[in-house]
């Protein structure tokens, strides 16, 4: 039996969506009556605030641990999502998936251990992979999946050789995910930031002021992004309106690199 997408309020699964450009996401799918199923790993406490201020801006918002790059642990979250459409909502499908979770790795090609590359394919190519084939059967016919990429995958910084690779193949997997969920109307788009000032990588560009002013020196609109320049245009992809956009990279990185 096919999943459809209802007249209800729409309902957004937003991994890492306690922090940071997930956090900032969620608020404004929110702000566009959208309801929200967030992630987090370990601050629960982090993701209780975020879920606090999307109901104050009228939606109703559930947070679940997970660890996106453990895929054992996969099938018993889609479980826990099922859980919770069920007791919130009286619904067993959702509508929106964006892919966000992630750490960084900074680290020269010389430097690079194999237990390093491991860890950053397993929570953003192996981990997006996986986390979304579980939960395919719970996405909506006619929804939205939107992976989160890096400029990375695009510009080159000395230091990133693993991170950008990762990125590029996740931009590789979106087009291969617009091609097969297709033929349900899903639509798979992947959406690139450059540097943003958040506490990503322990907030290396946040804390950093000479870092902000190299950027911003490459960067064609003058300054470094923060997490709501990026959150607004990954809440607008998902929009209606963008029913015939899919398979497509979208870099939001204030002309970064141009």
């Amino acid at each position: 039996m096919s999943i459809e997408l209802t007249s209800s309020p729409r309902i957004a699964l937003v991994t890492g969506g306690s922090r940071g450009l997930g956090r900032s996401t969620a608020l404004h799918l929110a702000a566009r009556g959208v309801d929200l199923i967030i992630t987090y790993n370990t601050n629960e406490a982090e993701a209780r605030s975020a879920v606090a201020e999307i109901v104050a801006l009228g939606r109703k918002a559930v947070a679940l641990q997970l660890d996106a790059s453990q895929t054992a642990g996969f099938e018993a979250f889609a479980t826990h999502v099922q859980q919770a459409l069920q007791q919130t909502w009286g619904r067993d499908s959702f509508d929106y998936l964006v892919n966000n979770a992630g750490t960084a790795l900074y680290a020269a090609i010389t430097d690079t251990t194999e237990e390093q590359m491991d860890a950053v394919y397993s929570i953003h190519f192996k981990g997006v992979f996986f986390l979304t084939q579980k939960l395919l059967p719970l996405l909506s016919d006619g929804g939205r999946i939107v992976n989160i990429s890096s400029g990375l995958a695009r510009m080159t910084l000395a230091g990133s050789s693993v991170y950008g690779a990762m990125k590029a193949a996740v931009e590789t997997m979106t087009r291969y995910m617009a091609k097969e969920l297709g033929p349900r109307g899903i639509t798979v788009n992947v959406v690139a930031p450059g540097a943003v000032q958040t506490d990503f990588g322990g907030g290396r560009i946040r804390n950093s002021p000479d870092m902000q002013k190299m950027l911003a020196s490459v960067t064609a609109l003058g300054r470094v992004a923060v997490a709501d320049d990026i959150g607004p245009m990954v809440a607008s992809l998902l929009d209606d309106a963008n029913h015939w956009v899919t398979g497509q990279r979208i870099e939001v990185s204030g002309g970064q690199g141009l």
